[in-house]
C-alpha cells in the first residue's frame, strides 16, 4: 500500500509539472506518458481539482492549467539533479562561453534548491564527471549562443566564413534553421550568397554578427535538409575500411575533420582496430581525389570504379612529377 500511494504521489507532482509547461494535454497522452488507463487519468485530475489545483478541462480536447497560476518550484530528485550536472558540464566543453555561463547560473539556481545532503552529492560527483571535446580551436566567442537566438528569432545573421575548399573567407549573409553536433558544431542555414542551403561549421566563422533583419519563416527542418542531401549523393554506396596506425595522428583528425564534406554516412569499428566507413556521394572522382592522401591506410570494399578512379590519379601524379625529362616546377 505505501508503495503504491508513493507512486501515486509521484505521478501527481510529475502531472502538475506537466500541466505547468504545456499548454494543452489529452488523458491518451497523459496515460501513455505514465503507463496508466485513461481511468486513472482521470481520478488524478479530479484529486488534483479536489486540492485546489485550478485545472481547466476543454471538452473533448484535454486539460490546461488557468493561465496566470504557478506553484512553488518542485523539489528535485538527486537523479534530476546528476543529469542536469552532466548537461552542464557538456555545455561548458562543447558550446560556447557565453552558454557554458548561463548553464552555470542555472545550475546555482539548482543547487540553491536541492536539499544540503544532494548538494553535497554533486559536490562529490562533480570531479568524476569530465567531458572532453574535439581537439581542435575553440568557436569565436559566443557563436553558438548568438546562432541559437537567430533561429529561435528568425534573424538574418553576417559573418566572415573560411571555407574548407578555398581557405579564404567570404562574406555570408544566412538565415539559419538548426544547429547540430558532429566532431564540430553546424549550422544549416540558407545562404544569400549562395541563393541555397549550406551546412557551415562553427569552428571556420571567423566573425559573426547577429543583424536586426528578421526572414521570413521557412518550412525546412533540418531532417529535410539531411533527406534532400541523401537524394543528391545516393547515387553510389561506397563501403572504405580505413586503418590508422594511431588515431591521433595528423590523418586521422584530418578524416575525422574532413570525412562529412564527402558524403560520410556512418561508420563501425572492427575489432581489428579499423573503422569500415559507408558514404553516400555522386561523384566518385571527387571522393578518390579526397582518397589519394590516404593511400596505404585504406582498402576499397565497394564498388571496384573507385580503385579504378584512385589508380588512375595515381598513374597521373606519377607519370607527371617522375617523368625524367620534366622539369620540376
Amino acid at each position: 500500500m505505501i508503495d503504491h500511494e508513493t507512486t501515486r504521489l509521484s505521478r501527481l507532482v510529475a502531472l502538475l509539472t506537466l500541466l505547468q509547461t504545456k499548454r494543452l494535454l489529452t488523458a491518451t497522452e497523459l496515460a501513455h506518458r505514465f503507463s496508466v488507463s485513461t481511468r486513472t487519468i482521470y481520478r488524478d485530475i479530479r484529486t488534483l481539482e479536489q486540492a485546489g489545483i485550478p485545472v481547466v478541462t476543454q471538452e473533448g480536447k484535454g486539460y490546461a492549467m488557468l493561465d496566470g497560476y504557478r506553484l512553488p518550484p518542485v523539489m528535485f530528485t538527486r537523479e534530476e539533479a546528476i543529469a542536469l550536472l552532466t548537461a552542464e558540464k557538456l555545455a561548458a566543453r562543447l558550446t560556447d562561453a557565453q552558454t557554458a555561463q548561463l548553464s552555470g547560473a542555472a545550475m546555482d539556481k539548482l543547487r540553491a534548491a536541492l536539499r544540503r545532503a544532494d548538494r553535497d552529492h554533486l559536490e562529490t560527483l562533480g570531479p568524476h564527471i569530465q567531458v572532453l571535446g574535439p581537439a581542435s580551436q575553440p568557436d569565436p566567442p559566443n557563436a553558438y549562443q548568438q546562432l541559437v537566438t537567430a533561429v529561435a528569432l528568425q534573424r538574418v545573421v553576417h559573418l566572415s566564413y573560411c571555407a574548407a575548399a578555398t581557405e579564404l573567407p567570404t562574406t555570408r549573409q544566412i538565415e539559419p534553421i538548426g544547429l547540430y553536433l558532429s566532431q564540430q558544431w553546424h549550422v544549416v542555414a540558407y545562404c544569400r550568397l549562395r541563393q541555397a542551403f549550406r551546412d557551415f561549421r562553427l569552428d571556420r566563422i571567423q566573425h559573426l554578427t547577429l543583424s536586426e533583419e528578421v526572414f521570413t519563416s521557412r518550412p525546412e527542418t533540418l531532417q529535410q535538409y539531411w533527406a534532400s542531401q541523401d537524394d543528391e549523393r545516393s547515387k553510389h554506396n561506397v563501403i572504405i575500411r580505413f586503418q590508422f596506425a594511431n588515431t591521433r595522428s595528423a590523418m586521422a583528425q584530418h578524416f575525422q575533420n574532413t570525412k562529412h564534406q564527402y558524403g560520410w554516412a556512418h561508420q563501425q569499428a572492427l575489432p581489428d582496430g579499423s573503422l569500415e566507413v559507408t558514404f553516400f556521394i555522386g561523384s566518385l572522382t571527387y571522393l578518390a581525389t579526397w582518397l589519394l592522401p590516404y593511400a596505404g591506410a585504406i582498402t576499397i570494399l565497394q564498388p571496384p570504379a573507385l580503385r579504378e578512379r584512385l589508380r588512375d590519379l595515381a598513374q597521373h601524379a606519377h607519370d607527371f612529377f617522375c617523368a625524367p625529362d620534366r622539369p620540376m616546377t
